[in-house]
């Protein structure tokens, strides 16, 4: 495993490389609903925050009321702390309304420690996964609160954390890459024990529960779906999100997970690799 790099160290890679974007603030209470178990959410009273919870009888989870095909997705959270082995928390977007499976994923898996919680993403087109990717985070995410953020455009989809960008998934002539049909926002806990900790091998201590993992400051930026087909209620002129492609400090910045926290990749890996690995892995 890597050794985080020091405090002073990490803001002075901000420094040098800054990043921001537009945002819409969403609300909880009127732009989100109950995925499951409903008990198990609440809601701060000015809508900024929400909590999920899980415990032996069930996790919990939350929707996006709207649909959404391309924009630019924001999130602050704050992990399971202590014992959250077994544990996976959750931001994502998932094409619930369409005829296939499409999903871009966010999964936090507990662990032991909070130091060796690991952030597994992947992406599905068309049913078809297996495209994951996992790194160890430079700080602890139960700590404090930490934004993670989804850019998905026609060209690629950009996974960001806390402005740094730890993994692009471009397209290509032959590339999968979902675009063809909307996709709802999620938020959820549940019960990993089968695979999320050592493959399985540490599961859930369920004398630690409830498991609570906290949400705020959800924003979003995005092509609202019209509800049918592919068209949406996008604003004009097209949003900076709509072409952005990563720059020399963010490739910088991307280089610099890669090296120092990336821990598995399927494009690295004999037995997973596919034929877009070789658009993914150029630069």
């Amino acid at each position: 495993m890597a050794i985080p790099l020091k405090p002073v160290v990490h803001l002075l890679l901000f420094l040098l490389f800054p990043l921001s974007f537009s945002v819409c603030m969403a609300n909880f209470h009127s732009d989100t609903g109950a995925l499951f178990c409903p008990h198990h959410m609440n809601v701060s009273s000015d809508g900024r925050q929400l909590s999920l919870l899980m415990d032996k009888s069930c996790g919990s989870g939350f929707q996006s009321k709207k649909a959404f095909i391309f924009g630019k997705f924001d999130i602050r959270m704050k992990l399971v702390p202590g014992m959250s082995a077994g544990t996976v928390t959750t931001f994502y977007l998932n094409s619930s309304l369409g005829k296939w499976h499409d999903e871009i994923d966010f999964e936090f898996l507990g662990h032991t420690d909070p130091s060796h919680y690991i952030l597994h993403t992947n992406v599905f087109v068309k049913n078809v996964g297996s495209r994951e990717q996992r790194i160890h985070l430079w700080f602890d995410p139960t700590a404090d609160f930490h934004t993670y953020s989804i850019l998905w455009n026609p060209h690629q989809i950009i996974f960001y954390v806390d402005q740094v960008p730890i993994r692009v998934y471009k397209t290509g002539a032959t590339v999968p890459f979902p675009k063809q049909q909307p996709m709802t926002l999620y938020g959820t806990i549940w019960d990993g024990s089968d695979w999320a900790t050592e493959g399985g091998a540490i599961k859930i201590d369920w004398s630690k529960a409830p498991f609570v993992t906290y949400y705020r400051d959800y924003s979003v930026n995005a092509c609202v779906w019209s509800g049918q087909g592919q068209s949406t209620k996008c604003t004009k002129p097209s949003p900076p999100w709509m072409s952005h492609t990563l720059d020399a400090g963010e490739w910088k910045k991307l280089e610099w997970v890669r090296k120092n926290y990336l821990i598995y990749d399927y494009c690295t890996d004999p037995s997973r690799t596919k034929p877009e690995c070789s658009v993914q892995l150029a630069t």
